[in-house]
């Protein structure tokens, strides 16, 4: 029996990296070119991988699946094969499906089940099988009641150059086989959001043309007795991820600072999100005030709060230098002081592996259509970059990398370099870093209608030099991105060098010094006054 081993680069447990994650979900109606986005953050600390790629390939009755996990390596079990799969690049195949998810974790009893199966073999596997969103979830329903799922709840988006389906999933831990479920398709003209707290309440079970269900997600809450009512009133969310303050505090709030900015004329309050006792959640979909664009997405995920009381780059806490974030761990305690604390959890982060913006497609074929937008670290500070999934290999930059070995030709640690130097000295370093990433992406963003149109033309000619273009422009944007940030590294290592501060690059141009605010120095001289005096001072005021 022939055997095909699956490596998933990025599979990690993250019921250990809680509060990861983030999503956005734009259907067809809401997107200003037509095209149906998704994005994922994938914010795991001390994690790296390459850019996910997978050709697709044709096999045989009786050819199987080893299934591996990440860390370890270890042989989690094997799987039956298919006659067809598709090529995957990122997190989109070459039907122009795309699958992201964010960890609910849920309900602890429900952990811990047997089986295979972890989200991201389910994600992976289902890009290599699926055509259509729909297709994917039941795929995805039909592999987990095989093979098993060994992972916490999770909240997925799945989408195809027609629709896009948010799907709230958990399995059953020791309790049983698969998995319970719910899915909705996102209104046309409506755009949705999801970051780590499951958020499907009411079901239309009367409309399956939008919804669909694993048969079991009613009986299922019974039979553990967290529902009891009939099956009009049944939530996914109250039976299986209650909500808390802890989810509200660091996921609703993400979702919040998403439809504040899509729907400003909707006024969304924040005091779901703050835990206001009896507060209205917000609601599964929005109609945003206008059409999103590819780079309102981007704008989405590099929200620090901006323009709220809530904004994490300023005050006590975001240091002299208005960083605007809070490192780990999330929660903290004081001495003698019975009160559980948390930072701010915006959406951008510094400890984000990697992310992608979809874009599917329908006025093109599926050999043009499918766009992949893929960056890696810090998203306010990095620059997206378009991938075409008609691709037959990898961008050298994003192919290899480990998170405990430094290496210029990878992309992770060129990003991850200019943003660590930039957390020390914040609001000083990151309008050079901004002026870069919006040179290359504008510059990305103006180039794809020339190389469409070229695509177009290559198309009705010749799919193979058409495959060989796409990979061209693909390769070359990422590999002159990462040149760019290699030199971007460098400059601001001799501008900033020792903090001061070089305004211009000549030897005879002396660096000024950096120094501090003034709020900063006001609040040194009052924690030891009389301390920082340049005066005269007596023998006995010397001594005391």
């Amino acid at each position: 029996m022939k055997k095909k081993i699956l490596f998933f680069l990025v599979l990690v447990f993250l019921s250990k990296n809680v509060l990861t994650c983030t999503s956005v979900l734009v259907s067809k109606g809401a997107s200003a070119d037509g095209s149906v986005m998704i994005s994922w953050t994938y914010d795991v600390a001390g994690f790296m991988a390459p850019l996910y790629y997978y050709p697709g390939g044709t096999y045989q009755a009786g050819d199987s699946l080893d299934i591996y996990s990440f860390r370890e390596y270890k042989l989690l079990g094997r799987i039956a094969q298919v006659e067809q799969t598709y090529r995957v690049v990122g997190n989109m195949n070459e039907h122009q499906v795309s699958i992201a998810e964010t960890t609910f974790t849920g309900r602890e009893e429900l952990h811990n089940g047997e089986g295979v199966l972890d989200y991201g073999n389910l994600i992976y596997i289902t890009l290599q099988r699926a055509r259509t969103a729909r297709e994917a979830i039941r795929i995805m329903d039909e592999l987990v009641r095989i093979y098993g799922y060994i992972d916490t709840g999770e909240s997925f988006s799945i989408a195809d150059k027609n629709e896009v389906w948010v799907m709230d999933f958990i399995g059953k831990g020791i309790h049983g086989e698969g998995a319970v479920w719910v899915a909705a398709r996102v209104p046309d003209g409506y755009i949705a959001a999801h970051a780590n707290q499951a958020r499907i309440r009411e079901v239309d079970w009367s409309d399956k043309d939008n919804w669909m269900w694993s048969e079991d997600v009613v009986g299922f809450a019974r039979y553990m007795g967290w529902f009891d009512g009939p099956r009009e009133a049944f939530s996914f969310v109250d039976a299986y991820a209650p909500v808390r303050p802890t989810s509200l505090l660091l996921c609703e709030s993400r979702v919040w600072s998403i439809y504040r900015r899509a729907a400003p004329s909707q006024n969304f309050s924040s005091d779901y999100w703050r835990s206001v006792e009896g507060a209205e959640p917000y609601p599964l979909f929005i109609k945003p005030d206008k059409k999103i664009s590819v780079t309102d997405v981007m704008a989405f995920h590099r929200d620090h709060f901006h323009d709220t009381p809530y904004y994490t780059g300023a005050g006590f806490a975001a240091g002299p230098y208005n960083n605007p974030y809070r490192w780990r761990p999330v929660f903290f305690e004081l001495p003698d002081d019975s009160i559980r604390y948390a930072w701010e959890r915006p959406i951008s982060q510094p400890q984000t592996a990697f992310s992608f913006i979809s874009q599917s497609r329908n006025r093109f074929p599926d050999e043009i259509g499918p766009i992949c937008w893929y960056s890696v670290d810090d998203t306010y500070s990095n620059a997206w970059m378009p991938i075409y999934v008609n691709l037959n290999k990898v961008p050298p930059a994003l192919k290899e990398g480990s998170p405990v070995e430094f290496d210029w030709d990878v992309a992770y640690w060129v990003f991850s370099l200019v943003n660590n130097f930039a957390y020390g000295l914040y609001d000083q370093v990151i309008s050079d870093i901004l002026k870069v990433q919006q040179d290359i992406e504008q510059r990305a963003v103006a180039l794809i209608p020339a190389i469409d149109k070229a695509a177009q033309a290559l198309y009705e000619k010749d799919k193979d030099m058409l495959t060989d273009y796409l990979t061209l422009f693909s390769v070359n944007n990422v590999e002159k991105t990462t040149e760019s940030w290699r030199e971007l590294a460098r400059y601001l290592l001799v501008k900033y060098n020792d903090r001061y501060i070089r305004d211009e690059m000549r030897i005879d141009a002396w660096p000024r010094a950096l120094g501090y605010p003034e709020e900063f120095l006001r609040e040194a001289v009052e924690e030891r006054p009389g301390y920082y005096d340049v005066r005269w001072r007596s023998k006995n005021e010397h001594q005391q």
